[in-house]
């Protein structure tokens, strides 16, 4: 049957294995979809869960901790790329990607319904990491399966194009995650939200895997492996050819080092980091940052299918080299002007931009107290708005006394930031977009063509998930420390500190790339 596959597939008319690729593509990408936007609801409401499922004690600490175990599920990722790749070298890319697809959908959806640590304390973080770990172990399987299975089917002179629309779906899965998250919070009051509306997102994604489970389904097996199974070429120990053989894990390095943690710290340096900055240092308010970043990402998302297809007509490392270079020289003045447009103190305050409140509400808990808020708002005369609230703990007493001192107030602020300054900020995550699109765009392609067909799934998995998943994945987490602890050591510029680490690791991968990679395609289509 699986003979039968390959010799219908390769008796089809050109027109027909476009026709036929399309609807692979299809089933693919809207599978790789729905993964992708499963993963990245946890990263887009980073800032709440935070406040849900960690003491609330040190923002700062938890929302730091949400961001290490958020990193978590991306450690993990090359295990499951070793566990699901190996599989699908051994029965199959169809069948295996339809495991992972499952286990990624339930993880999600039971996020949403693990309690408040305010309910069942540290069990509610232990609980949102195992279920982190089964994301990444399963996304570690995901993708490396959907873009072995396009590539086997695309004709190879037209393999960088065709596999490009499965690198859309990463972005694309973080622009859905965005729009379901504004829609949820318009169609909600603010306290709704906050009290259980968070959750629809994850609840949202059990539905959607079971479309996609329903179109995977009905996938066939690509017509390459098929032929190698039923001439017995796969392989007995994928693991072991993969990375015993001296030869073919040389090649497993070189992926790894001179492309795919160069590509990794981008992609989470111009999507993810750009988000986190955005809201964390600069106190854009969540709302206007999630537009302005769904704006962006659908503006860039098309130029991945332009620099995949560019790809196979000047080669996979010219395209995604540039890309890194140029993000490593534009970094620093991209974020410094992103910074210094919503800087508060290069602004006037209006005349009458002044509103001072004081309310007060009893204590949730202890019904003798009181939380009182200090709210404040300063407009500016470019029409730039500042909220800050500062809550304070009051009892009969007094101030509520910790450590025999007055408790510290929790203080909010956002910046809602003017219609010029948005444009502006737009524009700018649409540059770092671009890079993103060079580096990332084309790399499908070239990690399928470095390895033969009976140890793909395994070989090009295992360097594109530490690549992305350690190198990527720790990125936010990194980041943030990195500009903490410059703000606390009065750097003049510590906003920029955090950028560091993505033009370090990408300064390294752009060397190795340069002296050791091959521009021409390997085109290996056995």
């Amino acid at each position: 049957m699986s003979e039968n596959h390959h010799d219908a597939y390769q008796n089809m008319t050109e027109k027909q294995k476009n026709r036929t690729i399309w609807s692979v593509i299809t089933a693919s990408s809207l599978g790789t979809l729905i993964e992708w936007y499963d993963f990245y609801i946890f990263g887009s409401l980073a800032v709440i869960l935070s406040t849900k499922f960690f003491p609330a004690d040190n923002p700062t600490a938890a929302f730091l901790s949400t961001l290490a175990t958020f990193a978590a599920g991306f450690v993990v990722r090359p295990f499951g790329a070793l566990f699901f790749g190996r599989l699908g070298d051994l029965i199959g890319r169809k069948y295996t990607f339809l495991v992972t697809l499952l286990i990624m959908g339930f993880s999600t959806f039971l996020i949403g319904c693990i309690p408040s640590y305010e309910t069942i304390g540290f069990m509610a973080p232990v609980l949102v990491l195992i279920l982190r770990l089964l994301q990444g172990l399963a996304l570690g399987g995901e993708y490396g399966g959907a873009a072995t299975y396009v590539a086997e089917y695309a004709q190879p002179h037209r393999r960088g194009y065709w596999t490009s629309w499965i690198q859309t779906t990463a972005t694309a899965g973080l622009f859905i995650s965005l729009i379901i998250i504004l829609i949820t919070k318009s169609t909600l009051s603010a306290e709704e939200f906050d009290q259980w509306g968070w959750r629809v997102p994850f609840w949202i994604s059990i539905l959607m895997v079971g479309v996609s489970y329903i179109i995977r389904k009905n996938m066939k097996e690509s017509p390459l492996f098929a032929k190698a199974k039923s001439e017995g070429k796969t392989s007995k120990n994928p693991l072991k050819e993969s990375f015993g053989n001296r030869f073919n894990f040389k090649f497993v390095l070189l992926a790894l080092f001179g492309a795919a943690m160069g590509q990794g710290v981008i992609w989470y340096t111009g999507q993810f980091y750009a988000m986190s900055f955005l809201q964390k240092v600069m106190n854009i308010e969540s709302a206007q940052v999630d537009k302005l970043m769904a704006i962006a990402l659908l503006m860039g998302t098309p130029f991945f299918v332009f620099f995949g297809w560019l790809s196979d007509k000047v080669g996979r490392k010219a395209v995604m080299m540039t890309g890194m270079l140029v993000a490593i020289l534009a970094y620093r003045p991209i974020y410094d002007k992103m910074f210094k447009s919503a800087d508060l103190k290069f602004k006037t305050v209006a005349e009458s931009g002044l509103v001072e409140k004081r309310t007060a509400k009893v204590h949730d808990k202890i019904v003798t107290d009181s939380l009182i808020t200090f709210h404040k708002e300063l407009t500016y005369t470019d029409g730039t708005l500042m909220k800050k609230d500062s809550i304070v703990h009051w009892s009969p007493a007094g101030p509520v006394m910790k450590d025999g001192k007055a408790e510290e107030p929790k203080v909010t602020q956002s910046v809602k930031i003017n219609t010029d300054t948005n444009m502006l900020l737009i524009f700018l995550v649409f540059i770092q977009v671009i890079f993103v699109t060079m580096v990332y765009g084309p790399i499908a392609a070239f990690l399928v063509e470095m390895f033969p067909v009976r140890i793909r799934y395994t070989s090009m998995s295992l360097p594109y998930h530490i690549g992305n998943g350690v190198f990527g994945g720790l990125l936010p987490a990194v980041a943030t420390y990195l500009v903490t602890t410059g703000k606390e050591a009065g750097h003049a510029s510590w906003y920029l500190e955090g950028l560091w680490y993505p033009i370090g690791v990408a300064s390294v991968c752009l060397l190795i790339g340069l002296f050791y990679l091959k521009n021409k395609n390997n085109n290996i289509h056995d």
